[in-house]
């Protein structure tokens, strides 16, 4: 219980997004949206112009921000930055794939459900146990 990763609690933590327009919509329209005082944004809307660069550029920002406790992404737009979507193995922020409106989700490309499956497997394994 020592290894526990604490979220600061000198302000409230927030929640990121990499997503399709209507998505962030959906949950800006839920007050999940923020601008802090260099307009710097918790959200990247993800288009057609956008680059994979771009979302790259946003993962890494928000995976390194001490005020982002969550970073929401649609699990196309993961697909497209995949090794840094697996390669990541920080506790805070948590990164949750979630589906979109013109893409469902595919339970054999999320990488958290894919680390819990690993995880039972190697217990179950080690254990004895099916």
């Amino acid at each position: 219980m020592a290894n526990r990763v604490q979220i600061p609690t000198n302000n409230s933590a927030l929640i990121a997004m990499i997503a399709d327009e209507d998505t962030v919509t959906g949950f800006l329209l839920a007050g999940v949206g923020n601008v802090d005082l260099r307009r710097n944004t918790n959200y990247l809307i993800v288009d057609s112009k956008t680059t994979v660069k771009a979302i790259e550029d946003a993962f890494k920002e928000f995976t390194t921000r001490e005020d982002i406790a969550i970073v929401l992404i649609s699990q196309y737009v993961a697909n497209m930055i995949r090794f840094l979507v697996d390669s990541y193995n920080k506790a805070v922020p948590a990164i949750l794939e979630i589906p979109s409106k013109d893409h469902p989700y595919d339970p054999a490309h999320d990488s958290v459900l894919s680390r819990v499956r690993y995880l039972f497997s190697s217990e179950s394994v080690s254990s004895g146990r099916r």
